[in-house]
């Protein structure tokens, strides 16, 4: 993995091709529960990041606007180089 020292050569692009190094080790430490991070479709913004608060006979609810549900995946995936290494590809 590239350090944020090596990154300088891409200048005001850096920080959207890859998080700083604080930012990965923030990401790496956020707590994150699989079971219950999930992305719902929105009109608007696309996907809205949510969480379910229950499960009952196959309805889910979630915190923010309905729509279809889809996995999320952790925090230590945000702009990540190699896409095969994520848990869920949408």
């Amino acid at each position: 993995m590239s350090s944020d020292s090596e990154m300088a050569i891409f200048g005001e692009a850096a920080p959207y091709l890859r998080k700083s190094e604080k930012e990965r080790i923030e990401a790496q430490n956020k707590p994150f529960d699989a079971k219950t991070s999930v992305f719902v479709v929105h009109a608007k913004e696309s996907y809205v990041k949510s969480t379910i608060t229950s499960r009952e006979s196959g309805k889910v609810t979630v915190k923010t606007e309905g729509g279809e549900i889809f996995s999320m995946n952790p925090p230590k995936y945000d702009k990540i180089e190699d896409m095969a290494m994520m848990t869920h590809l949408h």
